[in-house]
């Protein structure tokens, strides 16, 4: 089966208990495992897929917990390594009555920020592996350069690259710091999935149509632009577009619906038997069932309470889908 390597950080969130507050209000916290690359891998894996962590985890308690969460989820954790270097990164989570999140981090020492070039082995990938990054881990240290060289070697050996830049402004020294950096990173890319609420502030572009068009640069050939509870879309680079509209639920946390959405997208993209050369034309074939199950894998993300292991399986989510088509057909036929 192809290895989907999630590269970048792990960290602790801790999740107020008590919703609709500011973290100055809040006097009780459950700790549970993040981080994009993490949750992403959590995700596939829990799809049925052959998902892989690549970064560098503390020998602390906390990373004894991140490492055990990992586990228990089927990713393989071979390629991980543990260093007694850095410490676990934490972050403290806001969420207002909508469901959305505000942060706090804590991560200038953070284990995945040390892990260096030379740890890292051009002969781990292979060519029908796919790999996904986000733009968290791509601030000045040595696991930037550990990036580098991760995607550099997929883009030689022809495997498939995604790019999620899943913005954290609080991370970087200021916006066009983590905005420059995003832009060059963005044309490594053969996938790259990007959030309304982070288009414009990628692109500097207000038309949506044009800012979209911007982010084929490079070797991005697929754009994935999600629109929260509004669906989303798939843009190629030879101009053709599908939208799906999603699924609505009562949001009770967005915390890792974003990761849920583009695990969902990419487990079922590799069973599709993809490669660098086929990719277009695979999603274009596939585009209902991909934009389906990510769609509905980020909504019941949503739909639950804290970090992503809480999320439900593949199989769920195909009862949620057929569920959802159901109650649509029975809603048309009333019409009628």
């Amino acid at each position: 089966m192809k290895k989907v390597f999630c590269i970048g950080e792990t960290l602790i969130d801790f999740i107020p208990i008590q919703k609709e507050k500011s973290l100055k209000e809040v006097t009780g916290f459950e700790r549970v495992a993040g981080g994009a690359p993490m949750n992403v891998a959590i995700a596939i894996a829990k799809y049925g897929g052959n998902s892989v962590m690549l970064t560098k985890i503390a020998n602390d308690n906390f990373g004894n917990y991140l490492e055990g969460v990992l586990r228990g989820n089927d990713v393989d954790t071979s390629y991980i390594i543990r260093s007694d270097e850095g410490e676990t990164g934490l972050a403290f989570v806001s969420v207002d009555n909508f469901g959305e999140r505000s942060f706090n981090f804590y991560r200038k020492n953070a284990a995945d920020l040390l892990l260096s070039p030379d740890e890292v082995k051009s002969e781990w990938f292979n060519q029908g592996d796919l790999l996904h990054f986000c733009s968290v881990d791509l601030v000045e240290s040595p696991m930037k350069q550990t990036h580098i060289k991760v995607i550099d070697r997929f883009n030689k050996i022809g495997g498939i690259v995604s790019f999620d830049p899943n913005v954290r402004l609080p991370l970087w020294p200021d916006e066009e710091s983590c905005r420059s950096t995003i832009l060059n990173f963005l044309p490594l890319a053969d996938i790259v999935k990007v959030s309304d609420e982070e288009l414009y502030f990628i692109t500097n572009i207000h038309t949506e149509k044009e800012a979209i068009e911007s982010l084929f640069v490079g070797n991005v050939k697929v754009v994935v632009y999600t629109k929260g509870s509004d669906g989303a879309n798939i843009y190629l680079k030879n101009g053709e577009v599908y939208e799906d509209k999603g699924f609505k639920v009562i949001v009770s946390d967005t915390t890792g619906a974003g990761d849920a959405f583009i695990g969902g997208f990419l487990s079922e993209l590799v069973s599709l038997e993809v490669t660098n050369e086929n990719l277009c034309e695979r999603v274009s074939e596939n585009h209902q069932r991909l934009l389906t199950f990510a769609n509905a894998s980020g909504a019941l993300t949503a739909s639950v309470k804290g970090a992503i292991q809480e999320a439900p399986g593949k199989r769920h989510v195909l009862n949620f889908i057929s569920t959802q088509r159901e109650t649509t057909k029975r809603g048309e036929k009333e019409i009628l």
